[in-house]
């Protein structure tokens, strides 16, 4: 018998929190090499950071930089919300904390936007 995804669960919230979770997961996995590099260029001396930053003082790296305070928002309370799953007596307010965790994210994500603007 062959078994068959369904298709049911994917509209459900959990599934989208799983996948908001995932995808920040990697996102942050990705950025790490880029983290990396950059933290590279100090080793070259002052010159060679100080020539690096003011090469990331654009306004797509600053775009960039917000995406990372969200995912990293995103993903933060996306692992709280699966560790009070995990370790809590709670079980029917997961759809609240869902919501919750999305709205972490947005906040915090507003709040270095306006932080960028100022």
């Amino acid at each position: 018998m062959m078994r068959r995804n369904d298709q049911r669960a994917r509209a459900h919230p959990a599934y989208w929190a799983f996948l908001m979770h995932r995808l920040s997961g990697l996102g942050l996995a990705l950025f790490l090499p880029i983290h990396f590099w950059a933290l590279g260029h100090a080793l070259h001396g002052a010159a060679a950071l100080d020539g690096f930053l003011r090469a990331t003082d654009r306004p797509l790296f600053k775009f960039a930089e917000w995406g990372l305070v969200v995912l990293l928002a995103l993903h933060m309370t996306g692992g709280v919300r699966l560790l009070i799953i995990e370790f809590g007596q709670v079980s029917n307010l997961r759809k609240d904390w869902i919501a919750g965790s999305i709205g972490f994210a947005a906040v915090a994500g507003m709040a270095f936007a306006l932080s960028l603007l100022s």
